[in-house]
C-alpha cells in the first residue's frame, strides 16, 4: 500500500528517463498517483508511448514508492533487537529458570496464602518496570489494579532506597518513579469490566511496561462462594486479558489467593485424588489441604504459575508452571529490598509436591529449640527431605 506522501511524489523525483518524465509532465501527468491508478491503455493513449515505455515507467514508480521486500529470518531479527522479551525480577534463581525473568505477552500468577510476599513481589516489578533503561528497568509506566488497597507508596520508596540507594538519593527519582504508576481500585468485579477497556487503550497507546492485578481472586470473592464455580465470572475476563497481552506485548502479573479443598470436591487433576485422600485422612491440620483460588478454567489461561507457600516457618516460592523451566522450588525470605533468594540453585521438584501449597507454622517444640533461624544448609536439607520423602502433614 502506498502512503499519502509517496502517492503524491512528484513524476520527476522518481528517477523515470527524462524523455519519459518530460511527455508526463506535458499531459499534467504530474504525481506517481497519476501514474499507477490509470491502466497501461489509458497512459498510452494520453502521452502517446508505446506500451513497453509504458511499463517500464509503471515499474520503476512502483519499485520506487514500494517497500523493500524482506525474509521472515531479517523481520524476526528486526524484533529481537527492537523489543523486550522478559521482565527481570533481579532475583538471579528465579531469572535463570525463567529464561530471562517475567515473559511479556502472557499472564504470570502468584499464588499463596495471605501475608506471604505476594504484593512485595508486585510493588518490586512493579518500580523494576518504572526503572531507567540505564538502571536495568524498562523505562516505562505501571498500571496497578489494586483491588485489595494493598499498594503502599512508601513500601514501594523504601523498596527502590535500599535496592538502588545511588539513584533513590533525593525527591526528584521518587516522584518520577511513581508518577510512572497508575493506580486503579475497582470495588467489585463490574467496575473492573468497565476500566478493561481502558487498560487496554492505555496498554497499546502509552509505554505500559507492566499491568499488576492484586489481587484476582478478591473480585469475584462476592459473585460465588465455592471455588468451582468461581470460573464462570471470569470467562470474558480471562479471554480479554490473554489477547490483550498478546496484542501489547506487556506481561500481566495477577495475584490468587488460596482456599482450602473441601472433601466432597471433585478432583482437577488425577494427583489430587490421593494427595487430597492422605491430608484429610492423615492429619487434623487445615492448612494441608490448600489449592489455588479461582478453579481450573482460571489455571489453564495462566502460561506461568509461581506458588508462594511456608513449610516449617520457611517461605518457599515455586515455579510450578512454566512452558520453559522444570518445577523447581526457591526458599526466600521478605527484607527491606523486597524478595531476596536464600539460594539461587533451588531444588527441582517432581510429582504432587509440584502443585501442593502448604502454610504450615513450626510446632511449638521446633521453636522453643530454636535459639535463632536455622541457616541455609539446614533449611535445604530440610527442604530435600521433606519434599521428597516425607509428606506435608508429618512437619
Amino acid at each position: 500500500m502506498m502512503s499519502k506522501k509517496g502517492a503524491e511524489q512528484p513524476i520527476a523525483e522518481v528517477g523515470l528517463p527524462p524523455s519519459v518524465a518530460n511527455v508526463f509532465a506535458a499531459r499534467n501527468i504530474r504525481t506517481a498517483k497519476d501514474v499507477l491508478l490509470s491502466t497501461e491503455f489509458d497512459l498510452m493513449e494520453l502521452s502517446g508511448l508505446g506500451l513497453d515505455q509504458i511499463r517500464s515507467a509503471v515499474l520503476r514508480i512502483s519499485e520506487e514508492l514500494s517497500p523493500p521486500c524482506q525474509t521472515g529470518l531479517s523481520l524476526w531479527e528486526k524484533r529481537l533487537q527492537q523489543e523486550q522479551w522478559h521482565l527481570p525480577t533481579r532475583l538471579k534463581g528465579l531469572d535463570f529458570a525463567l529464561c530471562g525473568g517475567i515473559p511479556f505477552g502472557v499472564i504470570t500468577e502468584v499464588v499463596g496464602p495471605a501475608g506471604i510476599g505476594k504484593t512485595q513481589f508486585c510493588l518490586k516489578l512493579a518500580l523494576l518496570a518504572a526503572l531507567p533503561l540505564s538502571h536495568g528497568g524498562l523505562d516505562g509506566q505501571v498500571i496497578y489494579v489494586d483491588v485489595e488497597f494493598k499498594f503502599n507508596t512508601k513500601r514501594l520508596i523504601e523498596i527502590g532506597t535500599k535496592s538502588f540507594p545511588d539513584i533513590f538519593n533525593g525527591k526528584e527519582m521518587e516522584q518520577e518513579i511513581t508518577r510512572r504508576i497508575l493506580i486503579l481500585r475497582p470495588s467489585c468485579l463490574s467496575e473492573f469490566t468497565e476500566s478493561l477497556e481502558r487498560i487496554n487503550t492505555l496498554m497499546l497507546q502509552h509505554r505500559v511496561k507492566l499491568l499488576v492485578i492484586d489481587s484476582m481472586t478478591a473480585l469475584v470473592s462476592g459473585e460465588n462462594e465455592q471455588g468451582t464455580a468461581r470460573k464462570s465470572p471470569l470467562s470474558w475476563h480471562i479471554s480479554f486479558l490473554k489477547s490483550a497481552a498478546e496484542a501489547s506485548r506487556v506481561p500481566i502479573l495477577v495475584t490468587n489467593q488460596v482456599r482450602s479443598q473441601s472433601p466432597n470436591e471433585v478432583v482437577q487433576y488425577n494427583f489430587e485424588a490421593g494427595m487430597r485422600q492422605e491430608h484429610l485422612w492423615g492429619s487434623p491440620d487445615f492448612n494441608s489441604c490448600l489449592v489455588a483460588a479461582l478453579g481450573v478454567q482460571w489455571s489453564h489461561a495462566v502460561t506461568i504459575r509461581l506458588i508462594f507457600e511456608v513449610i516449617s516457618g520457611q517461605r518457599f516460592m515455586k515455579v510450578a508452571k512454566s512452558p520453559m523451566s522444570p518445577p523447581v522450588a526457591f526458599p526466600f525470605r521478605v527484607i527491606s529490598s523486597g524478595i531476596s533468594l536464600l539460594d539461587d540453585c533451588g531444588r527441582e521438584l517432581v510429582g504432587k509436591q509440584i502443585h501442593t501449597i502448604s502454610c504450615q507454622e513450626p510446632d511449638k517444640k521446633r521453636k522453643e529449640e530454636c535459639l535463632g533461624p536455622p541457616d541455609l544448609s539446614s533449611f535445604l536439607n530440610f527442604l530435600s527431605s521433606n519434599m521428597f520423602g516425607w509428606e506435608l502433614h508429618h512437619l
